[in-house]
């Protein structure tokens, strides 16, 4: 009976893991349909190889600060239990690699490709394994400080700022650091419109990501006997009430209705197996409002070029997810409780902390040796032909 619950969670998980690997091809596709065409190739290349260099980060680093294992054994050991914690790595990987997809999106049509690939690597083994060894696996004795100061642990059963919030404030930073594409903003400070290359492959984006979406939350049980229909519930009900609020707050816009359903999954990860189905849906129908105003308000007012508005998707919908967990998790909304609004709150601000410092060190540190973006004529020429020397369609191009 051992060996069979075991290998029943190996599969359980490893399904899991392969679902949110799937969802890199969305965040590719998501990126793909929202940069100009001379910058599509750039987006799948860039996402492809920054999951590569994720996962040597993270497989010689960032596994071992968050959860002080290696791999550095026979693999007779490694293979025992079916393989259960080999298939553990591969699946908290693939959330691991989802911090450069995410900051791949702030910083689309002007990043140089080597010093990116460089932050990837330090970000991944350094600043998220830290966060993530915090939240989820007790390090440093911070969860111990805040069960003694409120009752209970900072809860992210998912990812909401482990993810979310942590890889939207580091997009953040590299955006800032990175500044604006060229002739985005004018001298008299309108904006320039930069519209969408493809509607449909944003579209195919959206779809892909919100499919894998139910493996990212639903099996971050991580066991089958854990696996609980109300994360799934709650994610469709967050999932809907993003979709609508973005659609109505947005006019109808397809940019805004194919990120809406992102940020009610963003938000409901922290508290999706604590809160009421009506309770996620609140906090799905806040967050696609948050994202519509904040991603305008960040382009028009703001004036920070964030292309596909990662701060607002991941970072604030994320911050909002993880606080929402104190707020709806709570027995007196109908949910299941075990959570507190004061550690969620102090949670959430530590995860954005160590994101923003995390960032301003990297960055910063590659701004001064290597630079960051392209120059003005390989920007001009668009990321495809400067750094991959091919476009999206050569044989159109070349007039065959």
């Amino acid at each position: 009976m051992d060996a069979l619950k075991t290998g029943t969670d190996t599969l359980f998980v490893l399904l899991g893991a392969i679902m949110v690997l799937a969802m890199h091809s969305g965040f590719a596709f998501l990126e793909l349909g929202t940069v100009r065409y001379k910058n599509q190739v750039n987006a799948l290349v860039k996402i492809m190889v920054d999951f590569g260099i994720s996962t040597i980060a993270y497989f010689f680093i960032g596994y071992l600060i968050a959860y002080g294992t290696h791999f550095f054994v026979g693999a007779d050991i490694l293979a025992g239990r079916s393989g259960y914690d080999l298939v553990k790595f591969f699946f908290l990987l693939t959330f691991a690699a989802a911090i450069p997809a995410i900051i791949s999106g702030g910083i689309a049509e002007r990043s140089r490709f080597g010093p990116q690939l460089a932050a990837s690597f330090a970000l991944v083994a350094f600043v998220y394994a830290l966060f993530e060894g915090i939240a989820w696996n007790g390090r440093f004795g911070i969860q111990d400080a805040l069960n003694g100061m409120f009752g209970e642990n900072f809860h992210d059963f998912a990812g909401s700022i482990v993810v979310h919030a942590v890889g939207g404030w580091i997009g953040l930073i590299a955006v800032l650091f990175l500044g604006p594409r060229k002739g985005r903003y004018t001298r008299d400070g309108r904006v320039s419109a930069h519209p969408p290359s493809s509607i449909p492959f944003l579209a195919l984006g959206s779809w892909i990501l919100a499919v894998g979406w139910f493996g990212f939350n639903v099996m971050s049980a991580q066991e089958i006997g854990k696996i609980s229909g109300l994360v799934a519930v709650n994610s469709l009900m967050a999932m809907v009430g993003g979709t609508l609020a973005a659609t109505f707050m947005g006019r109808n816009d397809p940019g805004f209705v194919h990120n809406g359903p992102l940020a009610g999954l963003v938000a409901v990860c922290a508290g999706s197996d604590v809160m009421h189905p009506v309770g996620a849906l609140v906090v799905g129908v806040a967050a696609g409002a948050l994202f519509v105003r904040m991603f305008t308000l960040t382009q028009n007012r703001l004036k920070i070029d964030d292309v596909l508005g990662v701060w607002p998707l991941h970072g604030l919908c994320g911050a909002w997810g993880g606080i929402a967990a104190g707020i709806f998790g709570q027995t007196a909304l109908g949910g299941l409780g075990g959570v507190s609004f004061g550690a969620q709150v102090v949670g959430t601000l530590l995860g954005i902390a160590i994101a923003v410092g995390g960032a301003a060190l990297v960055y910063g540190v590659l701004r001064a040796t290597v630079g960051l973006r392209l120059d003005e004529e390989a920007e001009f020429r668009g990321a495809d032909l400067s750094i991959h020397k091919i476009s999206a369609t050569p044989e159109r191009d070349a007039g065959f």
